[in-house]
């Protein structure tokens, strides 16, 4: 597998207007703070978006973006598996804003965490879980513990986290269908 190109941040704050660019967080990630102009195009929706995402990327340059990088990647590849040529963001969102440029904000967007976050909390409870069960029910317990830290060691090992793909099928980190389609609404007319 190769590595889909990436954009440093001034390419791409230069190249803003010109770039159909799609964020593929989750809904609430997307909402506490995108690019100016992005879409969202949840991650575990390109598939459904892929249609109206090819049809963006024959009349310019595709920018994917995430808050790292990480899942920009993934999809980028997704896309080029599926003959669809698209930049990742260096860095994601979170690159963009250290470096002192605008994040839009939705309204909304104060009730849902950021995947990283959601992910930590999940971890942490799961981790006192089976160790406070491990003490009080059975040592077997512990193992809950122990599955976590080598879902972690993976999960940077892999650059890919299975817990944040879980998290994300949550009613909180999906799009209402209208938003979903409002967005491919508005990659079809690009």
């Amino acid at each position: 597998m190769n590595t889909p190109t990436a954009l440093g941040i001034d390419e791409a704050r230069d190249r803003l207007r010109e770039l159909t660019v799609i964020d593929v967080r989750t809904p609430g990630e997307y909402a506490g703070g995108h690019l100016p102009g992005a879409l969202n195009v949840p991650l575990d929706r390109l598939q459904q978006a892929l249609p109206d995402i090819r049809h963006a990327s024959a009349r310019g340059d595709v920018l994917i973006v995430c808050a790292s990088g990480a899942r920009s990647e993934n999809a980028c590849r997704v896309l080029a598996d599926n003959h669809v040529t698209a930049a990742t963001l260096s860095g994601g969102t979170t690159a963009w804003a250290a470096g002192g440029n605008e994040l839009r904000r939705e309204s909304a967007s104060g009730a849902t965490w950021g995947m990283e976050r959601q992910v930590r909390l999940t971890a942490g409870i799961l981790v006192l879980l089976g160790l406070l069960l491990g003490l009080l029910v059975h040592p077997a317990f512990q193992l809950v513990s122990a599955g976590v830290a080598g879902g972690l060691v993976f999960s940077a090992l892999t650059n890919t986290c299975g817990m944040a793909a879980l998290l994300a099928k949550l009613p909180h980190n999906r799009p209402r269908a209208d938003e979903l389609a409002t967005t491919l609404a508005a990659l079809r007319s690009r």
